[in-house]
């Protein structure tokens, strides 16, 4: 893994939480801490933020900070941030309100992009959704990412049209890992943290 960048995006406004997702808690530390310190990640880690919700707590546990150098143009302009900035040969996409996604999770859909050479980035599919994160990209695919934000195609999932990126059938144990978990709005998080107390009490 010292050869990807894990990219965790923390730019959103959080809408239906009612407050930016980089600022949730997780029990007595910071999501963006909680996230590090369960994933493991053993290479190098950074942060994409937004425009006026840069430093949210936790961002010193990452190797580096980026900003959107745009607002207001949702997950997808995260994602081209992630790897304009990248050092790596390929980044790891997932999202700041995802907790259950693990690095061995990440590592398989790295695993599955370094098998298809002739593919840019890679997303998976449930059943027939497409899911858009967690995403694994090459650098190289920038351009592309770039060139459909230029025509105001804001849709991480309208990638999957694009010729180069590429869709697989999810883990069927990611649904038993509850890796989808997805905290969007308050009684998200107050479930996640219900059945996160009730594991610990086993």
């Amino acid at each position: 893994m010292t050869e990807v960048t894990l990219a965790i995006l923390a730019g959103g406004e959080g809408a239906r939480m009612g407050t930016p997702k980089g600022e949730l808690r997780i029990g007595d530390e910071p999501i963006l801490a909680y996230l590090l310190r369960t994933m493991d990640w053993r290479g190098s880690t950074m942060l994409v933020t937004a425009p006026g919700r840069e430093h949210p707590p936790g961002w010193e546990r990452f190797d580096r900070e980026v900003v959107d150098p745009v607002g207001g143009q949702g997950p997808l302009r995260g994602v081209l941030t992630a790897l304009e900035n990248a050092t790596t040969l390929i980044v790891a996409v997932t999202t700041v309100d995802m907790p259950n996604v693990r690095a061995a999770d990440l590592q398989w859909l790295i695993a599955r992009l370094a098998d298809a050479p002739d593919a840019m980035g890679l997303m998976l599919r449930r059943g027939a959704e497409i899911e858009p994160f967690p995403g694994a990209y090459w650098t190289a695919a920038a351009g592309a990412i770039r060139a459909q934000l230029d025509t105001n195609r804001l849709s991480v999932r309208a990638l999957a049209d694009q010729t180069g990126f590429a869709t697989l059938p999810a883990p069927r144990d990611w649904d038993e890992q509850e890796v989808w978990t997805n905290l969007n709005r308050p009684e998200d998080l107050a479930a996640f943290l219900k059945r996160r107390s009730y594991r610990a009490d086993q």
